[in-house]
C-alpha cells in the first residue's frame, strides 16, 4: 500500500485500529430543554471546557519543543470564550442540550477554519478532537485517546488529533498510518518531533484487519502487508542502528571531504531552542517567532518580544546562529490583532512580509526587539523576512533591517518568481533561505496541507529540484549563503542532493539531524553534485528518488 511519507524510519508490528470517534452528540429531540433548566444546563459548558484544557495543559507542562507548541495550542482551543459563548446561547435561546450545543458550535468553528485552507484549515481537525473531548466529559463517558493492548504496536486510524500524537511513546507505538491527513498538519509534525515514523493518506489501509503484520517505511509512504521474515529483520536492524547513531552525533554537519554543511533546528520557543541546542544542534535555521503571536487580542509589547526572543537566543550564543523569520502571519495563519479582512484566495493574499509592508511600524517594532535581544545576549543573529516576490521587496526589506541595527538580513525563497530573479534578490542581501513547502505548493498549484494533492508536494518533484538549483547558482555566484528549511531539509537521501543543488546549510527538526548528518558524512561534495544531476534528469519524483537512494549505500543502514 501506499501512502505519503511524513516521518522517516522504519518499523514492524501488529496493526492495532485507533477506537471509533465519539458518536454524534444527542440531538435536542422533540422536547428541548425547558426553560426552567436551560440556565443550569448552560453553566455546564464552560466547567466542562475549563476541565479539558486543563488536561491538555497539565500534558504540556511534561512535553518540549513542537509537542509542548501544539498541546498548549489545543489547550487554548478548549478554553476559547467564542466556543463558550456560542454553545451556551444554543442553551439559552433553543434549549439544545449541552452536549449537542457544544457539537454544534465547534462544528461551526471547524468549518470557518476547514474553509480558509492552508495551515489554518490543517487546524480543523484539532478543533474537532477537542469538541469530543468537551461532549464526552459533559455526556460523563470516556474521552477519546490512544489504545493500550499492552504490547507494541503499529496504530491506523481515519485520522489522529495532536493531543493523541503528542502523548505517543515511541516503545509502544512504532508508527502510525492514517487514511487521512496530510504533510504539515501537527500530527506529521509530532510525528517528526517524537521520532516514530508515520504515513499519511492512506485509505487502503483501513480495510485491514487487526492484527495484521505491517511493516511501514515512513520516508517513501510504503506499507507493506505481511512482509516476510527477511523484510522484518531488516526493519528491526536499520531501527537499532539509527538509535545508536543518535547517541553518536557530534554536532559538525559535512560532507567526507570536508565541505561544511551547517545542519540547524527548527523552533519555535525558548523550550523548543533548548531542547534543539541539547540535541547537538549548529545553530537555529528558522525561528518562527509567530507562534508567539497566535491567539493574542493585541500586539506584544517590544519588552514582551525582547525577553522571549532573548531566552531562544541565549540558548545558542555566542557562538551558533540563529535566523530569525520576521512574522509569518496572514491569510492562511491569521493573528487577531492585524485585524485583517477576509480574502478570497488566502494562500495569494496579504501575508508575511506583504503585511510588514502595509504596516510597517509592525515590523518595525519587531525588528527593534529582536535587535536589544541580540544585544542583550551577544547571539549571532540573521534575520529574514517571508514571502517576498521580487526584488524591490528585499531592497526595502534589507534597508529596515540594518536600520535597526542588525547586521544580517535575507529573505525567504518560497515563490518561483523569488527563484527565477534570485540573482537580483541576492545582491540585496546577504543570504536566502528556500522554504520548500510553500514553494512546492505555489510550484504544482497544490495545497501542501490536502491530503489528496500531497503526492503533488513531493520534494523530489523535478521543478521544484530545478528552481532550488537556480537558487543554489545565484548564492554560488554572488558567495552568498543559501540555507534550506523546509521540510526536504529533514530526508536523508534528499540531503546531498539538496548540497549538490548549491544549499550551505538545511534546518529541521532536531530529531533528523543525526541521519541527515550521517548520510552526508558518506559522500564527498563531487558525489553530491553527480547526485543532485541525476535526480534533475528523472522524470518524476518516484524516478529520482530511486535514482538517488541506488547510489547511496549508507542509506542500507539507516531507516529511510
Amino acid at each position: 500500500m501506499k501512502g505519503h511519507g511524513v516521518s522517516p524510519g522504519t518499523a514492524v508490528g501488529p496493526l492495532l485500529r485507533m477506537p471509533d470517534p465519539l458518536v454524534e452528540a444527542p440531538a435536542a429531540g422533540p422536547t428541548p430543554v425547558v426553560p426552567g433548566e436551560r440556565e443550569a444546563d448552560a453553566a455546564r459548558i464552560r466547567p466542562a471546557m475549563d476541565a479539558v484544557a486543563s488536561d491538555l495543559w497539565a500534558r504540556a507542562a511534561h512535553a518540549e519543543g513542537e509537542t509542548k507548541e501544539v498541546l498548549e495550542a489545543t489547550a487554548m482551543m478548549a478554553s476559547d470564550p467564542g466556543l463558550a459563548d456560542l454553545a451556551e446561547s444554543a442553551v439559552r435561546e433553543s434549549g439544545v442540550p449541552a452536549p449537542r450545543a457544544v457539537w454544534d458550535a465547534a462544528n461551526t468553528f471547524r468549518d470557518l477554519l476547514a474553509a480558509a485552507g492552508g495551515y489554518v484549515g490543517a487546524r480543523s481537525s484539532d478543533v474537532q478532537d477537542v469538541r469530543d473531548r468537551i461532549v464526552a466529559r459533559l455526556l460523563g463517558v470516556p474521552a477519546p485517546g490512544l489504545p493500550d493492548p499492552g504490547h507494541p504496536f503499529i496504530l491506523v486510524a481515519r485520522d489522529l488529533a495532536p493531543a493523541d500524537t503528542a502523548t505517543m511513546i515511541p516503545a509502544r507505538v512504532l508508527a502510525f498510518v492514517t487514511a487521512e491527513g496530510g504533510p504539515t498538519s501537527h500530527t506529521a509534525i509530532l510525528a517528526r518531533a517524537l521520532g516514530i515514523p508515520a504515513v499519511v493518506a492512506c485509505p487502503e489501509v483501513l480495510t485491514l484487519a487487526e492484527g495484521t503484520l505491517l511493516a511501514v517505511d515512513g520516508a517513501t509512504g510504503e506499507v507493506e502487508v505481511a512482509p516476510g521474515e527477511a523484510a522484518v529483520r531488516s526493519a528491526e536492524g536499520r531501527a537499532a542502528r539509527t538509535a545508536t547513531r543518535d547517541r553518536r552525533w557530534e554536532g559538525h554537519g559535512g560532507t567526507a571531504d570536508g565541505r561544511r554543511v551547517a545542519l540547524l533546528a527548527n523552533v519555535g520557543d525558548p523550550a523548543g531552542a533548548v531542547a534543539a541546542a541539547a540535541a547537538g544542534a549548529e545553530g537555529v535555521g528558522l525561528f518562527r517567532t509567530e507562534l508567539l503571536f497566535l491567539d493574542r487580542g493585541s500586539e506584544p509589547s517590544e519588552s514582551e518580544q525582547r525577553e522571549s526572543y532573548a531566552e531562544v537566543f541565549a540558548a545558542f550564543a555566542p557562538d551558533r546562529t540563529v535566523v530569525v523569520r520576521t512574522l509569518d502571519a496572514g491569510a492562511d495563519k491569521p493573528l487577531p490583532f492585524l485585524h485583517q479582512a477576509p480574502e478570497a484566495n488566502p494562500a495569494l493574499g496579504v501575508r508575511g512580509l506583504r503585511i510588514g509592508l502595509i504596516r510597517p511600524r509592525v515590523l518595525e517594532r519587531q525588528l527593534r526587539a529582536i535587535a536589544a535581544a541580540a544585544e542583550q545576549t551577544g547571539a549571532d543573529v540573521w534575520v529574514m523576512a517571508p514571502m517576498v516576490a521580487v526584488a524591490s521587496e528585499a531592497v526595502l526589506f534589507a534597508q529596515q533591517v540594518r536600520a535597526a541595527g542588525l547586521r544580517t538580513a535575507g529573505v525567504m525563497v518560497e515563490t518561483p518568481s523569488a527563484a527565477l530573479t534570485a540573482p537580483a534578490i541576492l545582491r540585496a542581501v546577504d543570504f536566502v533561505s528556500i522554504g520548500t513547502n510553500d514553494l512546492a505548493q505555489y510550484t504544482v498549484a497544490a495545497d501542501r496541507m490536502s491530503g489528496p494533492l500531497a503526492a503533488l508536494n513531493d520534494p523530489w518533484q523535478p521543478a521544484l529540484l530545478r528552481l532550488i538549483d537556480m537558487v543554489g547558482r545565484a548564492g554560488e555566484a554572488e558567495s552568498k549563503p543559501v540555507g534550506l528549511c523546509g521540510e526536504a531539509a529533514a530526508d536523508p537521501a534528499l540531503a546531498p542532493v539538496l548540497v549538490g543543488l548549491g544549499t550551505t546549510s538545511l534546518s529541521m527538526s532536531a530529531r533528523s539531524i543525526a541521519d541527515v548528518g550521517a548520510v552526508l558524512a558518506s559522500v564527498t561534495f563531487q558525489e553530491c553534485r553527480e547526485l543532485a544531476r541525476l535526480a534533475l534528469d528523472a522524470p518524476d519524483p518516484a524516478g529520482a528518488r530511486d535514482v538517488v537512494r541506488r547510489g547511496l549505500p549508507v542509506l542500507t543502514d539507516l531507516a529511510p
